[in-house]
């Protein structure tokens, strides 16, 4: 423990946590620092009847998110009005994701295109990472159900100055800002999850960590050496670093277990993993089994290709992953295909 006692830790503190941990918490946050997000209000068992006249005062679908982590699937996006009010019941009453659900955010459903920030703070200076766009759908053109993520690219190409100027001094300024009014400690990285509706930025939630599969795209974009970065975090010269991102274009495909996000098996054996030579292979879901690599997990492989452009940048991922195989290995062919 002597030993541990002089490790530097790169986290946020319990309190900062909430950030991630309370969708109710992060909700107030934003709303006292006026960072936009959807319309919304919480909801517990004392004062559920009044839910109903909300849900009735909104137009569908309907958004219901359980308050604490639910494993990725506390969120249900719902048309039907006397359908969302028997699944608010549900999620508080019946405990449908256990003590997660005992309160319960409604709020407006934004129709736009998501996309993903990542901030570096001590909480009080940072950096902006790479900006980077993840699939959550299992099926291709975004369909079925969600997952941890199919895939990401970074940069994102529809982002301009005006835009990215916008989630700077209205989204990324005003969170810093709060975390040190509210003298949360902070050590680390902030997810922001965006939503670009016409031209413009609204927080969709906060995470206190990096995402998966965007790090994928990201961290192989940064120049400079992250050790520094990390180990500067809270002194001076944290501001005097230069950030330093690669130009190119970083794609990542991820290589599922067939049957994921539902049931699916374990301990097929990974061939051609020693013939990638152009992409980084990121394992996810593996584990080694004396001279080979089996799956281990539902999300097993991520293969990340860089290049001058992103449609480069994916046939150089896709070509590789034609060397990869085990069995009932699924993976999207169409990563990119909205850009």
């Amino acid at each position: 423990m002597t030993e541990l006692s002089k490790v530097k830790i790169i986290a946020p503190s319990k309190l900062a946590g909430s950030l991630e941990g309370s969708k109710d918490f992060a909700k107030n946050f934003m709303k006292k620092y006026n960072i936009p997000t959807a319309r919304h209000k919480t909801f517990t068992a004392e004062n559920i009847n009044q839910a109903d006249s909300f849900l009735e005062s909104m137009t569908p679908p309907y958004v219901l998110k359980a308050d604490g982590l639910a494993a990725g699937k506390g969120v249900l996006i719902l048309q039907d009005l006397t359908e969302a009010k028997k699944e608010l019941r549900s999620m508080i009453i019946d405990k449908k994701f256990g003590k997660s659900s005992s309160k319960v955010v409604i709020e407006e459903f934004l129709d736009g295109i998501e996309l993903s920030c990542f901030v570096l703070t001590d909480g009080h200076s940072y950096k902006t990472l790479p900006f980077a766009k993840d699939y959550k759908k299992i099926g291709e053109g975004d369909t079925g159900l969600n997952t941890g993520g199919m895939g990401a690219i970074s940069p994102v190409p529809f982002l301009d100055d005006d835009f990215l100027l916008k989630v700077e001094n209205k989204i990324i300024k005003p969170t810093i800002d709060g975390i040190k009014n509210e003298k949360m400690e902070y050590m680390g990285f902030v997810f922001i999850g965006l939503i670009k509706v016409k031209e413009e930025p609204y927080v969709i939630e906060y995470n206190v960590r990096m995402g998966d599969p965007e790090t994928e795209v990201v961290f192989p974009r940064i120049s400079t050496d992250v050790i520094d970065l990390f180990d500067s975090l809270g002194t001076p010269k944290f501001n005097q670093l230069t950030l330093k991102i690669n130009p190119k274009h970083a794609v990542t495909v991820i290589l599922v277990s067939g049957g994921y996000p539902k049931e699916y098996e374990k301990e097929k054996v990974i061939t051609g993993l020693s013939d990638v030579e152009e992409s980084i292979i990121f394992h996810a879901g593996t584990k080694q089994e004396e001279n080979s690599f089996v799956t281990n997990g539902g999300r097993v492989l991520a293969v990340t290709s860089m290049s001058d452009k992103y449609q480069e940048a994916l046939r150089l991922s896709y070509a590789q992953i034609q060397k990869l195989g085990f069995e009932k290995m699924y993976y999207r062919k169409d990563i990119g295909f909205d850009l």
